[in-house]
């Protein structure tokens, strides 16, 4: 029998990409609510418990809720929002981290799907990690600049508006508190013992994100060069089908944060020498930054190839 999927906020941004990712696939049944009952508790608890799987595409609150409608040991959740990413009994959604990730999520029947910031920051400071490369009280700095997609439907509104603020023609930096909600993730799944200096950008362009941490080698154990640490990174991610590593300085001389965009693919870059590096994750933040690996994670889960649905 097929799996059923059900999509619970399939209304929102990310639950509008999970449902165009699956709605032409044969190998799946898709469980829709009727329009008018979409905010109907019974119906919705009713779809979640006939499911296989659900995605929880809410904010933190409702999607805390949410799981408490689920009254059955076998339906397997995927939340996409924030609630559970570092909650005891959930696995984190990024299989590329480790083949006991993978395994983890491969059996769970709760998986929290990573933040889209988090998700570039993660893919190039926890293989610095375990690697012994990056120490867990290193004061890390990141930058990362993503498209307003991200932001849900109201910002993109915002930004489509033709009597939009002229400001948003440039770039906005926000999260002014260095507090970001991403960060408890970032550290967690890190190891870290220090908290970042993370700063989030956003940019005048619809889809992509560009997530930098930046190095003094001087202060790292055993002074690696930039190419030491691309190595690092590149033996990390060997045959990894969505994460890749560029040669030294990247693929040309600049870097675009939409290079990515509408694909669930990730491409580090690493830039620098003896004395500096700079290490550059490019993705989409409603790919591999949100719905993408939502659907990699379910394809995972079910025991599908990992990439149906995402090519």
């Amino acid at each position: 029998m097929k799996p059923k999927i059900y999509i619970d906020g399939k209304e929102g941004t990310t639950g509008l990409k999970i449902y165009s990712r699956l709605e032409g696939r044969q190998d799946i049944e898709l469980l829709l609510i009727d329009e008018e009952k979409r905010k109907d508790v019974a119906e919705r608890k009713k779809l979640m418990n006939a499911a296989d799987l659900v995605f929880l595409c809410l904010p933190d609150a409702a999607a805390i809720e949410a799981v408490g409608l689920v009254e059955n040991s076998e339906t397997r959740i995927i939340d996409a929002s924030t609630a559970h990413r570092t909650a005891p009994g959930w696995d984190y959604g990024f299989p590329e981290l480790s083949p006991e990730q993978r395994a983890a999520i491969a059996s769970s029947k709760r998986v929290a799907n990573p933040g889209c910031h988090a998700s570039g920051f993660i893919s190039t400071v926890y293989p610095l990690r375990q690697a012994g490369i990056l120490p867990a009280d290193y004061p890390l700095t990141c930058h990362s600049l993503t498209g307003y997609s991200g932001g849900g439907k109201k910002l993109i509104a915002e930004y489509e508006d033709p009597a939009r603020d002229p400001r948003h023609d440039s770039h906005r930096i926000y999260g002014l508190n260095l507090r970001h909600k991403h960060l408890p993730e970032m550290m967690k799944l890190c190891g870290l013992t220090r908290t970042p200096v993370f700063m989030p950008i956003l940019g005048d362009f619809y889809a992509g994100m560009a997530t930098t941490i930046m190095l003094h080698n001087a202060l790292l154990p055993g002074a690696p060069t930039a190419e030491d640490i691309r190595k690092a990174l590149a033996k990390h991610y060997e045959g990894a089908h969505f994460v890749s590593v560029a040669p030294l300085g990247g693929d040309e001389s600049v870097i675009y944060a939409s290079t990515l965009a509408e694909t669930n693919r990730l491409r580090i870059t690493v830039c620098g020498d003896g004395e500096l590096t700079s290490v550059t994750a490019v993705f989409d933040n409603l790919g591999k930054g949100a719905s993408g690996a939502a659907v990699q994670n379910m394809n995972i889960m079910l025991g599908f190839e990992e990439s149906r649905g995402l090519e």
